[in-house]
Protein backbone atom coordinates (compact mmCIF):
# COMPACT_ATOMS: atom_id res chain seq x y z
CA UNK A 1 0.00 0.00 0.00
CA UNK A 2 3.19 2.33 1.01
CA UNK A 3 4.27 1.71 -2.16
CA UNK A 4 1.33 2.62 -4.13
CA UNK A 5 0.29 6.04 -2.46
CA UNK A 6 4.15 7.39 -3.02
CA UNK A 7 4.00 6.04 -6.30
CA UNK A 8 0.93 7.81 -7.52
CA UNK A 9 1.87 10.63 -5.36
CA UNK A 10 4.98 10.76 -7.76
CA UNK A 11 3.30 10.07 -11.06
CA UNK A 12 0.98 13.23 -10.22
CA UNK A 13 4.34 15.03 -9.60
CA UNK A 14 5.66 14.05 -12.89
CA UNK A 15 2.76 14.57 -14.77
CA UNK A 16 2.15 18.50 -13.32
CA UNK A 17 5.95 19.08 -13.73
CA UNK A 18 5.47 18.25 -17.57
CA UNK A 19 2.44 20.29 -18.35
CA UNK A 20 3.89 23.02 -16.30
CA UNK A 21 7.04 23.13 -18.36
CA UNK A 22 4.64 22.48 -21.63
CA UNK A 23 2.47 25.48 -20.73
CA UNK A 24 5.02 27.73 -20.45
CA UNK A 25 6.38 26.96 -23.66
CA UNK A 26 3.03 27.41 -25.43
CA UNK A 27 1.80 30.19 -23.51
CA UNK A 28 4.63 32.26 -24.50
CA UNK A 29 3.20 35.76 -25.97
CA UNK A 30 5.59 35.43 -28.87
CA UNK A 31 4.09 32.45 -29.63
CA UNK A 32 0.50 33.54 -29.38
CA UNK A 33 0.71 36.84 -30.72
CA UNK A 34 4.01 36.76 -32.95
CA UNK A 35 6.21 40.27 -33.23
CA UNK A 36 6.01 40.11 -37.02
CA UNK A 37 2.25 39.97 -37.24
CA UNK A 38 1.80 42.70 -34.36
CA UNK A 39 4.49 44.86 -36.71
CA UNK A 40 2.20 43.63 -40.03
CA UNK A 41 -1.28 44.81 -38.75
CA UNK A 42 0.44 47.78 -37.54
CA UNK A 43 1.10 48.96 -40.54
CA UNK A 44 -1.64 48.21 -42.58
CA UNK A 45 -3.47 50.97 -43.92
CA UNK A 46 -5.42 49.52 -46.20
CA UNK A 47 -6.77 46.85 -48.91
CA UNK A 48 -2.98 47.22 -50.75
CA UNK A 49 -1.26 45.90 -47.45
CA UNK A 50 -3.54 42.70 -46.94
CA UNK A 51 -1.53 40.78 -49.25
CA UNK A 52 1.41 41.59 -47.30
CA UNK A 53 -0.62 41.16 -44.01
CA UNK A 54 -1.40 37.64 -44.99
CA UNK A 55 2.14 36.71 -46.34
CA UNK A 56 3.30 37.33 -42.88
CA UNK A 57 0.24 35.30 -41.01
CA UNK A 58 1.05 32.43 -43.38
CA UNK A 59 4.65 32.20 -42.47
CA UNK A 60 4.11 32.50 -38.72
CA UNK A 61 1.08 30.05 -37.36
CA UNK A 62 -0.49 31.17 -33.82
CA UNK A 63 -3.82 32.15 -32.58
CA UNK A 64 -3.57 35.75 -33.58
CA UNK A 65 -2.72 34.74 -37.20
CA UNK A 66 -5.44 32.32 -37.56
CA UNK A 67 -7.75 35.25 -36.58
CA UNK A 68 -6.69 37.56 -39.09
CA UNK A 69 -6.32 35.39 -41.88
CA UNK A 70 -10.29 34.61 -41.02
CA UNK A 71 -11.06 37.82 -40.84
CA UNK A 72 -9.51 38.69 -44.35
CA UNK A 73 -11.40 35.86 -45.41
CA UNK A 74 -14.84 37.08 -44.56
CA UNK A 75 -14.34 40.44 -45.11
CA UNK A 76 -16.81 40.29 -48.22
CA UNK A 77 -19.48 39.36 -45.29
CA UNK A 78 -20.86 42.44 -43.28
CA UNK A 79 -18.75 43.65 -40.34
CA UNK A 80 -21.37 42.04 -37.89
CA UNK A 81 -21.37 38.90 -39.59
CA UNK A 82 -17.82 38.57 -39.90
CA UNK A 83 -17.53 39.96 -36.07
CA UNK A 84 -19.40 36.97 -34.43
CA UNK A 85 -17.61 34.81 -36.67
CA UNK A 86 -13.70 36.22 -35.40
CA UNK A 87 -15.30 35.69 -31.53
CA UNK A 88 -16.46 32.30 -32.06
CA UNK A 89 -13.20 31.42 -33.37
CA UNK A 90 -11.47 33.65 -30.88
CA UNK A 91 -13.26 31.68 -27.98
CA UNK A 92 -11.79 28.22 -29.66
CA UNK A 93 -8.32 29.43 -30.04
CA UNK A 94 -8.62 30.37 -25.79
CA UNK A 95 -9.77 27.02 -25.05
CA UNK A 96 -6.79 25.43 -26.93
CA UNK A 97 -4.44 28.17 -24.79
CA UNK A 98 -6.40 26.37 -21.61
CA UNK A 99 -5.24 22.84 -22.79
CA UNK A 100 -3.50 21.03 -20.25
CA UNK A 101 -4.77 23.72 -17.31
CA UNK A 102 -7.38 21.12 -16.14
CA UNK A 103 -4.98 19.16 -15.48
CA UNK A 104 -3.21 20.94 -13.40
CA UNK A 105 -6.31 21.99 -11.44
CA UNK A 106 -7.27 18.13 -10.95
CA UNK A 107 -3.24 17.93 -9.24
CA UNK A 108 -4.00 20.49 -6.82
CA UNK A 109 -7.19 19.18 -5.47
CA UNK A 110 -5.96 15.27 -5.70
CA UNK A 111 -2.39 16.00 -5.16
CA UNK A 112 -3.40 16.68 -0.91
CA UNK A 113 -6.18 14.27 -0.97
CA UNK A 114 -3.66 11.39 -2.00
CA UNK A 115 -1.29 12.88 0.96
CA UNK A 116 -4.06 12.79 3.40
CA UNK A 117 -4.47 9.28 2.49
CA UNK A 118 -1.15 8.16 2.93
CA UNK A 119 -1.15 10.17 6.27
CA UNK A 120 -3.98 8.24 7.55
CA UNK A 121 -2.37 4.90 6.58
CA UNK A 122 0.99 5.47 8.02
CA UNK A 123 -1.01 6.56 11.18
CA UNK A 124 -3.13 3.53 11.12
CA UNK A 125 0.24 1.34 10.96
CA UNK A 126 1.17 3.05 14.39
CA UNK A 127 -1.93 1.95 15.65
CA UNK A 128 -1.51 -1.12 14.49
CA UNK A 129 1.74 -1.76 16.12
CA UNK A 130 0.78 -0.47 19.25
CA UNK A 131 -1.82 -2.79 19.69
CA UNK A 132 0.30 -5.47 18.47
CA UNK A 133 2.56 -5.25 21.62
CA UNK A 134 1.99 -3.75 24.91
CA UNK A 135 4.52 -1.06 24.25
CA UNK A 136 4.70 -0.96 20.79
CA UNK A 137 6.84 -2.52 18.33
CA UNK A 138 9.59 0.24 17.51
CA UNK A 139 10.13 -0.51 14.10
CA UNK A 140 6.23 -0.41 13.15
CA UNK A 141 5.63 3.10 14.64
CA UNK A 142 8.60 4.71 12.98
CA UNK A 143 7.53 3.28 9.52
CA UNK A 144 4.22 4.32 10.10
CA UNK A 145 4.98 7.93 11.51
CA UNK A 146 7.65 8.41 8.45
CA UNK A 147 5.24 7.14 5.83
CA UNK A 148 2.72 9.51 7.18
CA UNK A 149 4.86 12.13 6.85
CA UNK A 150 6.69 11.31 3.49
CA UNK A 151 2.77 11.12 1.98
CA UNK A 152 1.38 14.75 3.69
CA UNK A 153 5.24 16.12 2.10
CA UNK A 154 5.17 14.61 -1.36
CA UNK A 155 1.16 15.98 -1.33
CA UNK A 156 2.29 19.11 -0.61
CA UNK A 157 4.92 19.36 -3.31
CA UNK A 158 2.81 18.30 -5.68
CA UNK A 159 -0.26 21.17 -5.22
CA UNK A 160 1.71 23.75 -4.66
CA UNK A 161 3.66 24.43 -7.26
CA UNK A 162 0.90 23.18 -9.97
CA UNK A 163 -1.58 25.35 -7.83
CA UNK A 164 0.88 28.54 -8.59
CA UNK A 165 1.15 27.63 -12.04
CA UNK A 166 -2.41 27.24 -12.53
CA UNK A 167 -3.51 30.61 -10.87
CA UNK A 168 -0.59 32.29 -13.30
CA UNK A 169 -1.45 30.63 -16.64
CA UNK A 170 -5.31 31.22 -15.95
CA UNK A 171 -4.42 35.02 -15.79
CA UNK A 172 -2.06 34.55 -18.98
CA UNK A 173 -4.51 33.39 -21.04
CA UNK A 174 -6.98 36.40 -19.88
CA UNK A 175 -4.57 38.89 -20.25
CA UNK A 176 -3.66 37.00 -23.99
CA UNK A 177 -7.15 36.68 -24.65
CA UNK A 178 -8.37 40.61 -24.22
CA UNK A 179 -4.74 41.43 -25.95
CA UNK A 180 -5.71 39.84 -29.29
CA UNK A 181 -9.68 41.06 -29.27
CA UNK A 182 -8.07 44.45 -29.04
CA UNK A 183 -5.95 43.74 -32.14
CA UNK A 184 -8.37 41.87 -33.94
CA UNK A 185 -11.03 44.61 -33.29
CA UNK A 186 -8.19 47.48 -34.43
CA UNK A 187 -8.03 45.32 -37.83
CA UNK A 188 -11.91 45.04 -38.36
CA UNK A 189 -11.79 48.44 -38.11
CA UNK A 190 -9.35 48.97 -40.50
CA UNK A 191 -11.23 46.26 -43.68
CA UNK A 192 -14.37 48.09 -43.00
CA UNK A 193 -12.84 51.76 -42.99
CA UNK A 194 -14.97 52.84 -46.06
CA UNK A 195 -17.82 51.07 -45.38
CA UNK A 196 -17.93 53.37 -42.43
CA UNK A 197 -16.78 56.59 -43.77
CA UNK A 198 -19.74 55.92 -46.40
CA UNK A 199 -22.43 55.10 -43.53
CA UNK A 200 -21.08 58.03 -41.40
CA UNK A 201 -21.85 60.21 -44.59
CA UNK A 202 -24.93 58.70 -45.38
CA UNK A 203 -26.32 59.35 -41.91
CA UNK A 204 -25.24 63.24 -42.19
CA UNK A 205 -28.06 65.54 -43.26
CA UNK A 206 -27.55 67.48 -46.21
CA UNK A 207 -26.66 70.94 -46.39
CA UNK A 208 -29.52 73.27 -46.52
CA UNK A 209 -32.53 70.61 -45.65
CA UNK A 210 -34.98 71.29 -43.07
Amino acid sequence: METIIIGVLLLASVIGLTFIIERGVALRGAKVIPPPVLGALQACRGPDDLPMVRQICEQHPAPLSRLVLLADKNRHWSREDNASALETSARQEVSRLERGLVILEIIVGVGPLLGLVGTIYGIMAVFAGIGASALGETNVLSEGIALALRATFLGLITAIPSLVAWNYYNRKVESLAVEMAAVCDTFLHQLYHGEDKASRLAETPASGRH
